[in-house]
């Protein structure tokens, strides 16, 4: 299963904001942080004197950067996409494989010229794209700093991935800043989202989310082999049907069955998972191949298909 490369198009870009946009959408954003109102738990927080829910104050914080080889193959290139895992996280996942930074909070604070300053050395060393890995909650902190790396003449994509789990009213702030929309379609049913990673309404939120990314940047626009704009969808294939993966390739593909799907097989007892018995296996290949055919079933045209 592979993607269809569409013709490239010149797609809004960060740079060709006015000044007024930034100004306006920095000022929403920020307000958003006290009380807490920037992803979906809504927690009414106060992130100027404290934490939310998510463990972040008003501080960004970065785990790493890097020029990441590992992503999908329109995302990764041959150089890499310029990498920036942020600390901490609005789900709380009991599988999540990347927990010492998602919920032990682990890295170091950096203030946002800095951020603005690591995006340009990640172009500057080759990067295809940024990526800001794990946003949601930073959301306010990140738009500040590509307003100030456009104007040190950032040019390349900017990729938002994340656990999928937005407000739309946030989303719609970061139309014509976000080139690439990557986020997770974890869950169907709420019931098990809350059970398993703490967030309420999961199921609602994320496809309505989701529903926004495609009408903000569309299918999956290339440069040759690099992806300008678009979207590309997550499933993480989770054992015994826990996250009912065909009814969520079917939301997909009631989106557009143009969509680009990433359907991952990677899933391994990590963090909680461990002490879960229903997750504490990885998935056999009679699961991984049910989810493979339903993917077909249900139409959707582009994507990756990933050996278990």
């Amino acid at each position: 299963m592979g993607i269809t490369v569409k013709p490239m198009k010149r797609a809004p870009h960060p740079s060709y904001l006015t000044v007024t946009d930034w100004n306006e959408r920095i000022s929403l954003l920020r307000d958003m942080l006290s009380p807490c109102t920037v992803c979906p738990l809504m927690c009414g927080a106060d992130r100027f004197s404290g934490k939310g829910k998510c463990g972040a104050g008003a501080s960004l914080r970065i785990a790493s950067t890097t020029l990441h080889t590992g992503e999908e193959p329109p995302i990764s290139g041959k150089r890499g996409s310029g990498t920036i895992f942020l600390s901490g996280c609005p789900l709380t996942c009991g599988f999540c494989q990347n927990y010492p930074i998602s919920q032990y909070n682990n890295g170091r604070d950096i203030t946002v010229p800095e951020l603005a300053r690591t995006m340009i050395s990640l172009q500057s060393r080759g990067a295809h794209n940024i990526n800001f890995v794990s946003p949601t909650h930073f959301t306010p902190q990140i738009v500040e700093a590509v307003k100030r790396a456009a104007g040190l003449g950032l040019r390349i994509p900017i990729v938002y991935n994340s656990g999928g789990y937005e407000r739309v009213e946030v989303l719609k702030i970061l139309d014509g800043i976000v080139d690439i929309y990557l986020p997770d379609m974890k869950y169907f049913e709420d019931d098990a989202a809350l059970h398993y990673s703490g967030a309420p309404r999961y199921g609602k939120i994320n496809r309505a989310a989701v529903q926004e990314m495609y009408r903000q940047v569309g299918d999956l626009v290339m440069d040759g082999e690099i992806a300008q704009r678009g979207l590309i969808v997550r499933h993480l294939v989770l054992p015994g049907g826990i996250a009912d993966t065909r009814r969520v390739l079917e939301s997909i593909a009631a989106v557009s069955p143009s969509i680009t799907i990433s359907l991952m097989s990677q899933y391994f007892p990590a963090y909680k998972a461990v002490g879960i018995p229903e997750l504490n296996r990885k998935l056999t290949k009679e699961e991984y191949a049910e989810a493979a055919d339903a993917l077909a079933s249900c139409g959707l045209e582009n994507g990756w298909l990933q050996p278990l």
